[in-house]
């Protein structure tokens, strides 16, 4: 089947099977390798992109129900976002492997959230599981991003 939607801001079209999970579908067909298969049950968050501005586990989400929908990935983020150069700039990742998740999660709390508290920033991060724990790193680059976009502190 033809799933038409907008990733990373160009207008698609993505051949899917109607059981097949959005992140076979994402790398199939777009080669957007950013989005991590990992464990397959939406625990990890390795996988997760951005549906209409939202955090999802693309590992269990069904690629029909993007029809019309707009997804973002790391790779739909320019090189200058806040995000991105906080993470940089905190060495906010170790290994790397959950941090395209992480940056794409942090780029829709902060959409949503300009300001977050600790708290606030690592409820938005529960669902993002990082392997080589750099937590406190990931959370001070979510306040320097917070700060670049206009937050206070």
């Amino acid at each position: 089947m033809n799933i038409r939607c907008k990733v990373n801001g160009r207008e698609v079209t993505l051949e899917a099977r109607a059981d097949e999970m959005l992140l076979a579908v994402l790398r199939r067909e777009l080669a957007l390798t950013s989005v991590r298969a990992t464990c397959g049950i939406g625990i990890c968050g390795a996988c997760t992109v951005l549906v209409n501005d939202e955090p999802i586990s693309s590992c269990i989400f069904l690629a029909p129900m993007a029809e019309g929908c707009a997804i973002t990935t790391v790779e739909g983020l320019s090189s200058d976002h806040p995000v991105i150069q906080a993470f940089e700039r905190e060495h906010a990742f170790q290994c790397g492997y959950c941090t395209p998740a992480m940056i794409v999660t942090c780029k829709a709390l902060l959409e949503e959230n300009p300001n977050p508290s600790d708290e606030e920033i690592k409820v938005a991060l529960g669902g993002n599981l990082c392997r080589c724990g750099c937590y406190i790193k990931i959370i001070n680059a979510v306040k320097e991003a917070a700060l670049a976009i206009g937050g206070s502190r």
